[in-house]
């Protein structure tokens, strides 16, 4: 690819988003968190005391940097986050995790009973496949089952085929998998 570019790096919290995106930012790629983005626009309230988590106004957001992303970035950058791929991105990839390994991890970080459940509901229910623009071009990595270094450098295969294929054969659907 020529020109530079913004990539979505999304799924359910827990994935490792966090994870694939410092490797990213190693190999030269910048990298910014959903939460930054708000943040800098002033489209993000105070830590709700329910989950634990601050609440985004996607849409407003949307709209703030409407004008300033029509443009492409100077640097390709990979937005961090599980919202990311609700912003005007250009391309999309989706990590995945299995329910069950993906309650292991969530359990780790102490959360919520409540707040597992959502986010394992989430992950069931197609994580963000449902709210990707079909026109939008989109993979997916199961961290469930492959490595860190290995889902970074099917990313990297990714980007070097000029973001081929564009839509996943089959998307990972844990309830065929008899994963739940």
């Amino acid at each position: 690819m020529d020109r530079a570019f913004r990539l979505a790096l999304t799924g359910t919290p827990g994935v490792g988003k966090t994870t694939i995106a410092s490797l990213l930012a190693d190999v030269g790629y910048h990298v910014v968190k959903t939460e930054e983005i708000a943040e800098r626009f002033g489209c993000i309230d105070d830590v709700d005391l329910h989950d634990g988590a601050r609440p985004i106004d996607i849409d407003r957001l949307n709209d703030k940097i409407h004008s300033e992303w029509k443009n492409d970035p100077i640097k390709s950058t990979v937005i961090d986050g599980h919202l990311s791929h609700l912003l005007p991105v250009d391309w999309v990839v989706i990590l995945r995790c299995s329910p069950s390994v993906l309650r292991k991890r969530l359990t780790g970080r102490s959360y919520a009973e409540e707040k597992i459940e959502g986010n394992i509901d989430w992950e069931i229910l197609g994580s963000a496949w449902p709210e990707i623009d079909d026109a939008d071009s989109a993979i997916e990595f199961d961290t469930s089952a492959d490595g860190v270094e290995t889902v970074f450098q099917g990313i990297m295969d990714w980007l070097a085929d000029d973001f081929k294929p564009r839509r996943p054969h089959r998307p990972i659907d844990w309830i065929e998998r008899g994963e739940v």
